[in-house]
């Protein structure tokens, strides 16, 4: 049985932000008086694209806001953006809309069939439990395409997401624009064995809505990159692809697994626990042995399932599945009191940590990222978004001191930022001018 899936219903935050653009002479009055919402080097060989082995979403464009129209022309990438944050908010009012309307019937008819019983505060989760992914956008945008040397090889900003280093890389080859995904390996990844298994695509954005785009669902075991030499002409690039004379090339990416990237673990979990554990968790191909009460005492979502009236209940081992092995230990290490988050953790623990409503291991990847990490400002803003780190959150609106800098915290895809974040940075935006 699943948990039963519930949704607050705040005053429209779209309409609260979005209002002042119907009334030009009330924007900077309003933008004033908001008040503050609440909520519960890259240095490496040159990478090969040469005898890889090959296998084979289009931004919406919006009417720029009636305020932003007096912006300097040295802005107008920024407008775009913001017209992206728009619509997305406008998205976002239509899916809560529906949303709600859905789960009144899955609650009304599961009322009329007794399938769910509210026996006590226990069953109960404060919030949607929503299906939590590895997934990230790499955005490569490059200029004088025309001018690209035959064999030149042109690489994206080195980008690390869920302790996976990885970038784009883009050449013209034989006639043909040559593009591939990498991932690179540990410094010492001849002497380590290690693989990334990925499911993605590359896609590059053209005119009138044209894109093209590829599968690269792939293993990686080595730092050579999986693409295709040959992803499109390149006359048809010139001719169908340029966009002002530039050309976007995106990678979209879902990390499955991940081995030998991780450091070495503080605590084990293993059989050697067994006599002192009363519960398991199987992780894919990885047995936990925890103790149920204490793991129910430090999440929300796991006292519902261990505690309430679901199948869990009444058994000594349960399954979780779409985590990573590696993740849900760090995450166990943590939750055990653990010195586990740092760089190359935090974001996987992080992601654990909101998916189980897991209060300490929240309070200790935010207080690491606030106070320790050397993240960038776009990366912190992201996160903070993805797994509603409150504090973290103002505090990267608070750093955002020119537009220049706003510009740069806006990622790749708009989806990684909530409403509250996109609202946040509208108000901002107005705010330096």
């Amino acid at each position: 049985m699943k948990l039963p899936l519930f949704v607050a219903q705040p005053r429209s935050l779209f309409e609260e932000v979005l209002s002042p653009f119907r009334n030009k002479g009330a924007l900077r009055k309003k933008m004033r008086g908001v008040r503050r919402r609440q909520q519960t080097p890259f240095t490496s060989d040159n990478a090969r694209t040469a005898n890889h082995g090959r296998n084979s979403r289009v931004d919406a464009i919006a009417e720029v806001p009636q305020n932003l129209t007096n912006y300097d022309e040295s802005n107008q990438s920024l407008k775009r953006r913001l017209d992206e944050v728009t619509e997305r908010l406008q998205s976002l009012e239509e899916s809560v809309s529906k949303t709600r309307k859905i789960e009144n019937e899955e609650v009304s008819t599961e009322s009329t069939n007794n399938k769910v019983k509210e026996s006590s505060s226990n069953s109960v989760v404060s919030k949607p439990i929503q299906k939590e992914e590895k997934r990230f956008v790499l955005k490569y945008v490059l200029n004088d395409v025309e001018k690209f040397v035959e064999g030149e090889l042109h690489r994206s900003v080195k980008e690390n997401h869920f302790n996976v280093d990885s970038f784009i890389a883009v050449q013209r080859l034989d006639g043909h624009l040559s593009v591939f995904f990498h991932i690179r390996g540990p410094k010492n990844e001849k002497d380590i064995k290690w693989a990334v298994e990925t499911k993605g695509e590359l896609i590059i954005y053209g005119k009138n809505r044209k894109r093209k785009v590829m599968s690269i669902d792939h293993r990686h075991e080595t730092s050579y990159g999986w693409g295709s030499d040959k992803f499109l002409k390149f006359n048809d690039v010139k001719n169908e692809y340029l966009i002002n004379g530039s050309l976007s090339v995106e990678a979209h990416i879902q990390i499955m697994e991940t081995s030998g990237l991780e450091r070495e673990k503080i605590r084990t979990f293993d059989e050697s626990q067994k006599e002192v554990s009363d519960f398991v968790v199987s992780v894919r191909d990885t047995k936990f042995h925890v103790q149920k009460m204490f793991l129910a005492a430090q999440s929300a979502v796991f006292r519902a399932s261990l505690l309430g009236n679901f199948a869990e209940s009444k058994k000594t081992e349960m399954t979780l599945n779409g985590i990573d092995p590696a993740d849900f230990h760090y995450f166990l290490e943590v939750l055990y009191g653990e010195d586990a988050v740092d760089e190359s953790t935090v974001e996987g623990i992080a992601l654990l940590a909101d998916m189980y409503d897991a209060p300490s291991a929240i309070r200790r990847c935010e207080s690491f990222l606030i106070n320790e990490s050397k993240k960038s400002l776009k990366k912190k803003l992201q996160m903070a978004s993805r797994y509603h780190l409150e504090d973290l959150k103002n505090k990267c609106i608070k750093n955002i001191k020119s537009i220049g800098q706003l510009q740069s915290v806006l990622p790749a895809n708009i989806n990684d930022l909530d409403h509250d974040v996109m609202g946040k940075l509208l108000q901002k935006s107005i705010s330096l001018q």
